[in-house]
């Protein structure tokens, strides 16, 4: 996951936590579920808009955080 889909991911969670903190009638997990949809449609409807890309269709990261965590241990206990 690249920092453009981060970016979405985080103002995603972020909008939608505004709207149910602000949103009196939505108060139930049926509604605060579809709300959080709602506002993924919104958010990637934007990006389609600005970029002409989907996050689905943004370039991955050639390794995975695992894969560079691991590394960066293996250096870490090699220097050690």
């Amino acid at each position: 996951m690249g920092s453009t889909e981060l970016a979405a991911n985080y103002f995603k969670i972020t909008q939608t936590e505004e709207k149910l903190r602000n949103d009196t009638t939505i108060d139930t997990e049926d509604k605060a579920n579809q709300t959080h949809f709602e506002v993924g449609k919104k958010v990637r409807k934007t990006m389609l808009e600005i970029s002409g890309k989907a996050p689905e269709d943004l370039p991955t990261p050639e390794k995975s955080i695992k894969q560079i965590e691991k590394e960066h241990k293996k250096l870490e206990d090699k220097n050690n």
